[in-house]
């Protein structure tokens, strides 16, 4: 086997070993998606803090186990390879993204290269991002079947080392069943009991009747409950990842090396 043939090998074997691994584990590639990554919605609204109540610690808070700045191979262990509540939705249950801005440098980079066919402009940037360490796992979605829940994870890059930002749960409490008597009952009493639930796990809300804030600055982790859904979210970690992004991808863009 000539030096070249084995370097070809070695390489195509250390780019298989995890996906082999995920196979073991019974990993379905229809499982995986990539997406472009969206514009980061950082609007957020001032908030301050009840009469008489503090700060609370948001940011050891958990929804079904997971935590803000949980790694992405910690959440993936707890619900991928253990037997727990939540289980990923059957396709596409993880997402993974190239940050926009570096995806611009690689498209630029492809584009250099006389790659011009969409298809191929597609996989090269792909290739490019993954061989990098540019492609990661954004979001993670998973369900409880006999209960309709939803839990909906998402990840910074990995230049912020791949780590929850957000997580948003959603069940099924403010669905409209009906207009009868008993479907309203019904409603109130299933909304009644989430909110309990809720007030039980995390106390009462410290600002205005529906939000836990770390700080009145609302870039610290805060978390929101709405009618059958609860968000959690650090927006600091968010926009810090953001910026470290659009930094480092103006730092390496690969310009023509123009002499004048």
């Amino acid at each position: 086997m000539t030096k070249k043939i084995y370097n070809v090998f070695l390489f195509v074997l250390c780019f298989l070993a995890p996906f082999v691994a995920m196979a073991n584990d019974a990993f379905d590639f229809d499982n995986f998606a990539i997406v472009d990554s969206g514009d980061a919605d950082l609007n957020v609204e001032s908030v301050s803090l009840n009469s008489d109540a503090d700060i609370v610690g948001v940011g050891g808070f958990d929804i079904a186990g997971v935590m803000l700045g949980m790694s992405f191979d910690d959440v993936q262990t707890l619900f991928f390879k253990t037997k727990g509540l939540y289980a990923p939705i059957q396709r596409n249950s993880i997402v993974y993204t190239i940050h926009q801005d570096w995806k611009y440098n690689l498209d630029y980079e492809c584009r250099s290269q006389g790659i011009v066919v969409p298809a191929e402009l597609e996989r090269c940037i792909n290739s490019l991002a993954r061989n990098r360490g540019l492609l990661y796992a954004s979001e993670l979605h998973l369900h409880r079947e006999n209960t309709g829940e939803t839990l909906d994870v998402y990840f910074t890059s990995n230049a912020s080392d791949n780590v929850v930002w957000r997580v948003v749960y959603n069940n099924d409490v403010n669905e409209l069943e009906g207009d009868a008597e008993k479907f309203a009952n019904q409603r109130e009493k299933k909304i009644l009991a989430f909110w309990q639930g809720v007030l039980d796990k995390y106390g009462a809300p410290n600002s205005g009747t529906d939000k836990w804030i770390s700080s009145t600055n609302a870039y610290d982790p805060m978390m929101t409950a709405y009618y059958g859904t609860l968000d959690l979210v650090d927006q600091g970690r968010r926009a810090s990842d953001e910026t470290v992004n659009i930094n480092q991808a103006h730092q390496h863009f690969k310009a023509k090396p123009y002499a004048f």
